[in-house]
């Protein structure tokens, strides 16, 4: 076993890292101890950086790689060297350049999980969230639409063609909430007017709920994607993005005061009810007591049924879809009901 005592700080891994690289140590052989943890003054010595003479194969790691080292060595786990080693063993000696894109590598898993939890520290401490830009006054959906439009409120902006805002009836009495706009809403500066836009209408129709009678947003307002040489993939919003947008579904719900709240989805379930929340298992389930309207209630996002594996998955999805959505619009038929016999 090569007992390895490093700085805490990515160069003093690298230095270390080269070195056991280009002698062929294997990550099971190595026990990773930060120094400044020790104590003592016969401490091990840190292995320096190789000599360009004997530093072997030049090793290759993907950028992406370089950026989830950087953010991973600033997190306080222990285990962080270790990780990094072991995956960095696996791109450049074991024989799996792609180690990063495994779904099922544990090593692979826990190290993005502690770079993303850095990155999302980072963005947070830069982030200003939507707040400052949700004008107090506003009593119109119109005015919180236009000063939308120029919300700073976290990066996604820069990157975005326009601000997609909800689109619907201020009397509306049922509001669907989503992720976020895709590409087409980008383009088009309206909410789910692409492919599952579509998806969400004929559903909407076919549960006798139209879709000029229900507001339509999102749980955050900019697109978010990864450019390619063909086309923008879709991302799905972080957290701390989810939570920079959210005065402005605040201030929608407080103009509107739906009688339900459908979230769309995952992650805009999670978004309002938790990240516990089990979007197959929860689905069609009328809530109360949330505090964001007097009922909620989620169900499939329409880009499920466009995701099924096959026809007949695809139409499975679409009738949970439907039955939920004629369940939202018999309960705003009964509230209806109950406001129309109380002002007689």
């Amino acid at each position: 076993m090569r007992d390895v005592v490093i700085q805490p700080t990515l160069e003093s891994w690298r230095a270390a890292a080269r070195k056991l690289l280009s002698e062929g140590i294997t990550p099971d052989q190595v026990l990773w101890r930060e120094a400044a943890k020790q104590g003592g003054l016969f401490e091990t010595v840190v292995l320096p950086e190789p000599a360009r003479s004997d530093a072997g194969a030049d090793f290759r790691v993907p950028r992406a790689f370089v950026e989830i080292a950087g953010a991973a060595a600033r997190h306080a786990d222990p285990e962080r060297w270790r990780l990094l080693y072991s995956v960095l063993w696996k791109i450049a000696r074991g024989g799996a350049p792609d180690a990063l894109d495994s779904e099922s590598d544990p090593d692979v898993a826990r190290l993005k999980r502690l770079a993303k939890h850095i990155s999302d520290v980072d963005l947070a401490a830069r982030t200003p969230g939507a707040g400052q830009f949700v004008p107090n006054a506003a009593t119109q959906l119109d005015e919180l639409r236009a000063a939308a439009a120029s919300c700073r409120g976290c990066d996604l902006y820069r990157d975005a063609t326009q601000t997609v805002f909800g689109k619907g009836p201020q009397s509306a009495r049922a509001i669907l909430v989503g992720e976020a706009p895709g590409d087409q809403e980008d383009i088009q500066g309206a909410p789910f007017v692409g492919p599952a836009g579509d998806v969400l209408s004929r559903a909407l129709t076919e549960a006798n709920l139209p879709r000029s009678d229900v507001y339509v947003t999102n749980a955050v307002k900019h697109f978010k994607f990864v450019r390619t040489p063909k086309r923008r993939i879709h991302q799905t919003p972080g957290t701390v993005e989810i939570g920079a947008c959210r005065p402005w579904l605040e201030a929608e719900l407080a103009l509107i005061r739906p009688e339900i709240l459908v979230c769309l989805g995952g992650t805009a379930a999670k978004a309002l009810l938790g990240a516990d929340f089990r979007i197959m298992k929860q689905r069609g389930q009328i809530m109360t007591g949330t505090g964001w309207a007097p009922k909620v209630m989620a169900t499939l996002h329409p880009s499920a049924v466009l995701r099924a594996e096959d026809s007949a998955g695809g139409e499975r999805l679409y009738g949970m879809l439907v039955s939920d959505l004629r369940l939202v619009a018999r309960e705003v038929t009964a509230g209806e009901s109950t406001r129309s016999s109380r002002g007689a």
